[in-house]
């Protein structure tokens, strides 16, 4: 597994259509960078660890981490392997991407309150 080409799953797809029709966020990246960081600001560890990404949801990595940040969201992860443990290998890097973005866009999903980008805003404030 390598960053070049990130899967979702059909779960994670369909809280993504779910806030992409509630929030007016119309692309699957920036929504995943939003998960990326608020399940990356969560010091617990991830309940699940084994994710089947069976859907049609995928992205490579210039589309996830965009032009600018791609060097940041990769310290950020390297930075998550190191704090929980793990040496930061290519495969647990990739890991722990797919597991914070699904632990993310289910947080994401379960709050009723995330109307709008400005609501997005709040959140990272809060």
């Amino acid at each position: 597994m390598s960053l070049e080409t990130i899967r979702l799953s059909q779960t994670a797809k369909d809280q993504l259509s779910w806030l992409k029709r509630n929030t007016g966020i119309a692309n699957w990246n920036v929504l995943c960078r939003w998960a990326l960081a608020l399940s990356l600001r969560d010091s617990s560890t991830p309940l699940v660890k084994d994710i089947v990404t069976d859907s049609n949801v995928e992205m490579d990595w210039a589309t996830f981490a965009g032009t600018t940040y791609g060097d940041i969201y990769l310290a950020l992860l390297k930075q998550r392997c190191i704090a929980d443990g793990q040496e930061p290998t290519d495969e647990a890097i990739y890991r722990t991407l797919i597991i914070h973005i699904h632990r993310g866009v289910g947080y994401l999903h379960g709050r009723g309150d995330l109307k709008s980008i400005s609501d997005f805003v709040s959140l990272a404030v809060a």
